[in-house]
């Protein structure tokens, strides 16, 4: 193999520093074998540099390519999805290291290695994860650069420096295209994250659910106020309205399961001011969104179920950012059409009977609903029921007889399911909503950020003349969650967040801590912001800010311009040149001395030694002969001596007399 065509030995120790930086970001979605995959690979391609073991033939290559993909098969079942695709990608990628032994293999490896960076984003656009890719660009590039400097046998960081300085000089440029450049749709699709688990409600309720939700740390929203931010206890972030009761599971109404006629929900009167501001929702792989109680949005694509929640016709596939105007006090359907009537009232024929008959005993002799929910309220509260994060399973059949004349240890869901199956069967007609409620208020920046385990589940009854009340049966049994949360809820017997043991919220009260904790979460909301969610139309807003009307031929304008001004500073480094450091005078006269012989046509060549080129100019011009032999032998004394000091004034003057007689 040719020098040219071999590897350096420092770009092989920065290829394989990269390989498992590539995999760092992916280990929470791969399976842990293709973290040995990785390890393995490298090994064995340091071994073969050692020169202790050889290349694998292509009988092994086949064979484990197979068993690649055979491993990916078994570990997600199949083939279609991010996370197998992802880990397919990966398990490629320390294959190829194995394989790497020309210049040519180096190159794929390593543009193999930038778009391995960009499938993290596929999965989070958080800030940290977004650094950590600007490292893994840097250390691909590193190799890259490393790549191409053979001679570079011992390892080095000088590598490291040149490609952190050609990254850094394209962030300019890298500025001004996320700005000006045109947002282009996808040219393809890619498969849903069918593997990972979604991140908040489903569109249907079984016992259990909402606590097992409650178990997570993760944010799923953050919210900013335009004014005042209310208080904890009046923030139910409404999301699912479950109006089907089947089998014990709670589930929503589909849009063709609502009449026609019914689809739209009748406008409300509203006469207060609304409640403005701004969500940026995690990705959950669904379409509803999340709101307080009587929200509209102006923001394209965004629309009012039925039931008054949000939704968008698209699932959420990343963060989202959306505006909301919220009238907490608007009166919801004070009409009941005879079909919703029938909805809000149905129940399951021949299951739980004794809350049947407790239900018809809440309504003997009243008519006035808010006398039936008072008496239920009353009942969760003057009963030994418990709030718990670890109920006990419930038989699937009358799973609501179960736990109020059974266990009376249960969740939100669990509470408000009961709630409501005792409403309708007193004949009032009532259904189960599920969000979030409260939040965390952040200092710092004033938002509300609203983490997974506040999710929650309450209920809806309607009321004549009042329309759809708000009732959370929670509230009677454990009042400190809706006030406070569930951290001080659930206080007295330590689950919450039991599963994280490392979650910086299980150490709010280490105040450092905290503080670190909320002031990053504050970055992040900014980050979200301003980044992630600077969509084509805040793009389209920008630009007409900027230019008035937008037209292309000043969006050309612009972004030539921009790329001009982005691309300066790196051209003024390019062009610039540093000064010649200063001749020392002997040089600067055998430089004159030179330029006349090359007046009289006798040219030195490039890399001429003196001796040299003397013995030929005295050839070309015999008459000048003697200073040209007078002036090489000072240059070379001044030049080459070893301790030209104690005779450099002489030499000096001799030769700057010699050239002058060359005149």
């Amino acid at each position: 193999m040719k020098q040219a065509e071999q590897i350096p030995r420092n770009a092989l120790v920065w290829m394989i520093a990269a390989q498992f930086t590539l995999l760092a970001p992916h280990l929470p979605r791969v399976p842990i074998w293709v973290v040995a995959v990785s390890l393995c690979a490298a090994l064995w391609r340091i071994m073969v540099y050692r020169g202790s073991w050889s290349f694998p033939r292509w009988p092994v290559k086949l064979a484990l390519i197979l068993a690649g993909v055979g491993g990916i098969l078994l570990s997600f079942r199949n083939l279609i999805g991010l996370e197998p695709m992802v880990a397919l990608l990966l398990v490629a990628f320390a294959l190829k290291v194995l394989e790497v032994a020309r210049r040519k293999d180096a190159y794929v490896l390593l543009f193999l290695g930038y778009f391995v960076v960009l499938t993290e984003f596929l999965f989070s656009q958080d800030l940290l994860i977004v650094l950590l890719c600007l490292c893994n660009v840097i250390l691909v590039t590193t190799a890259l650069v490393a790549l191409h400097r053979p001679g570079d046998e011992r390892f080095s960081l000088r590598p490291l420096r040149s490609a952190t300085a050609m990254v850094l000089q394209s962030a300019p440029l890298m500025v001004v295209l996320f700005f000006i450049f045109p947002r282009v749709g996808p040219l393809w699709t890619v498969p849903l994250k069918s593997q990972s688990a979604v991140t908040g409600m489903s569109d249907f309720m079984r016992p259990g659910d909402v606590s097992r939700l409650s178990r997570s740390g993760e944010v799923a929203f953050r919210v900013a106020f335009e004014g005042e931010i209310p208080p904890r206890s009046q923030l139910y972030w409404r999301g699912l309205v479950m109006s089907r009761l089947e089998a014990g599971t709670w589930s929503t109404l589909d849009y063709y399961d609502v009449p026609a006629d019914q689809r739209r929900p009748p406008l409300p009167e509203v006469t207060e001011a609304p409640l403005r501001y701004s969500v940026i929702m995690a990705p959950t792989q669904q379409r509803w969104l999340y709101a307080l109680r009587y929200a509209r949005s102006a923001d394209t694509g965004i629309m009012n179920a039925a039931d008054y929640r949000l939704f968008r016709p698209v699932v959420i596939e990343d963060d989202f950012r959306y505006t909301v105007e919220s009238w907490p006090a608007a009166e919801l359907e004070t009409e009941l059409s005879p079909w919703r009537q029938r909805t809000e009232l149905a129940l399951p024929q021949g299951r739980n009977p004794r809350t049947l008959a407790l239900g018809q005993e809440l309504a003997a002799g009243s008519d006035d609903s808010q006398a039936i929910v008072d008496r239920a309220l009353a009942l969760f509260s003057e009963q030994s029921f418990f709030y718990t994060l670890e109920p006990p399973t419930l038989p699937a059949q009358d799973a609501v007889d179960a736990f109020l004349f059974g266990t009376r240890r249960g969740f939100c869901e669990h509470y408000a399911s009961a709630f409501v199956v005792l409403m309708r069967a007193a004949g009032v007609p009532a259904r189960v909503v599920a969000g979030y409620q409260g939040g965390e208020i952040n200092p710092v920046n004033r938002t509300v950020i609203v983490h997974q385990f506040d999710a929650h589940a309450w209920a809806e009854v309607w009321m004549a003349g009042r329309g759809w009340v708000r009732v959370d049966p929670t509230s009677a049994v454990s009042p400190a969650r809706v006030e406070f949360g569930l951290e001080q809820a659930v206080a007295s017997e330590g689950t919450f967040l039991a599963d994280q043991p490392l979650s910086p919220l299980r150490y709010r009260g280490i105040r450092w801590i905290n503080q670190v904790r909320l002031r990053y979460d504050a970055l992040t909301y900014r980050w979200q912001s301003w980044v992630v969610s600077f969509d084509g139309t805040r793009q389209m807003n920008l630009l007409q800010d900027w230019l008035g009307q937008v037209s292309p031929l000043r969006i050309a304008a612009v972004i030539l311009g921009a790329l001009a001004l982005a691309l300066l500073p790196a051209a003024v480094l390019l062009l610039w040149r540093r000064p010649l450091a200063a001749l020392a005078p002997h040089d600067r006269l055998y430089l004159k001395f030179c330029a006349r012989l090359a007046r009289m046509g006798v040219v030195r060549e490039a890399g001429e030694a003196p001796g040299s080129y003397a013995r030929r100019a005295a050839q070309a011009v015999p008459r000048l002969a003697q200073s040209i032999e007078s002036i090489t032998r000072c240059y070379q004394q001044l030049a080459y001596a070893d301790d030209p000091a104690r005779e450099a004034a002489a030499l000096q003057r001799e030769m700057q007399q010699a050239v002058r007689r060359l005149n």
